[in-house]
């Protein structure tokens, strides 16, 4: 049995309809998967406006707590599949997506969390300067498989998009939360544009002994809105990919140390000689770094109580 599970947060309708409709043109037998839709407290209800009746095993569940992280446990815990498969409701996969996540977890007993290729559709052409940041928009392109058994290593860690993780792995991230041992919520909450929760997930399979990587057939594409291709976006997005990013680091035993004096110089001469955008994103990009180092150290490792991640205009 397959979990497919969407978490969703007031959807685009259109996008979501898209999103049910590449499920449903799975080649992979209905009966062989289950599909659970989260409703992360969405201001208008999802039950009732989309149409699941096609599928003999489906539900919509409503989670109250704001955030991707609380809708995910959510998930887990309703799931009965021993893959899961996380979709976002911008995610339209390719017919044999389903099959292809079978087969990888058959053939592959050693990889425990997995994605694949994630092609963009942009409602409009972008900007050529926004280029360089297609990586944090989940966009990723490649020619050959990967793998490693190093949990955060850039070349080889799963993206949330259509993420596929074994069920041990899955009890192994919903363990974290439940006993305290993770103290944040890495993942996005409403408008604030926290990023981390994934990696957070697909490193587990490293916990447990097991791989993790990136598989070439694996296929799907990212819907892409206009507004997500904006300065102001990209800079909120960055900032809270490189916050998120240090204090996972150090949940994940990382060292954290403030910035000292040549560290603040080399960052200061990086910045005045980027060019505009470039120049408001890299500064984002440290000021998130630097807001978690200092709630770090100043919680000393014990909880953290500031708020994370507040959306907001960029200067």
């Amino acid at each position: 049995m397959i979990s497919v599970i969407i978490c969703s947060h007031n959807p685009r309708g259109d996008y979501l309809q898209r999103c049910l409709a590449a499920l449903r043109a799975q080649t992979m037998p209905l009966r062989c998967w289950e599909l659970l839709l989260i409703d992360n407290r969405s201001q208008i209800p999802l039950v009732g406006r989309v149409e699941l009746s096609w599928h003999p095993d489906t539900r919509v569940i409503r989670e109250e707590v704001l955030g991707l992280t609380p809708a995910r446990l959510r998930a887990i815990r309703e799931s009965k599949g021993d893959l899961l498969v996380f979709v976002d409701d911008d995610n339209v996969l390719d017919p044999d997506f389903l099959e292809v996540a079978s087969c990888t977890a058959e053939g592959c007993p050693f990889l425990a969390s997995w994605s694949g290729q994630c092609y963009p559709e942009f409602e409009q052409p972008p900007p050529e300067w926004s280029r360089r940041y297609w990586g944090n928009l989940a966009i990723r392109q490649f020619d050959k498989d990967r793998w490693s058994n190093l949990p955060l290593l850039a070349e080889t860690i799963p993206c949330g998009a259509g993420l596929c993780v074994r069920r041990n792995v899955a009890l192994r991230y919903l363990h974290l939360h439940d006993s305290g041992e993770r103290r944040f919520q890495a993942d996005r909450a409403g408008q604030a544009l926290l990023s981390g929760g994934d990696n957070d997930l697909a490193a587990c399979a490293c916990d447990l002994g097991f791989g993790l990587g990136l598989i070439t057939s694996l296929k799907l594409k990212h819907l892409i809105p206009p507004q997500r291709l904006t300065i102001e976006y990209l800079a909120r997005l960055v900032e809270g990919i490189y916050y998120s990013s240090t204090v996972l680091n150090a949940e994940r035993g990382a060292q954290v140390t403030p910035r000292g004096t040549l560290g603040r110089i080399i960052d200061f001469l990086r910045i005045i000689r980027a060019q505009p955008p470039h120049r408001q994103i890299l500064r984002a990009a440290y000021r998130g770094r630097d807001r978690a180092i200092r709630q770090l150290l100043k919680s000393d490792y014990g909880p953290i109580t500031e708020p994370l991640g507040i959306a907001r205009q960029v200067n």
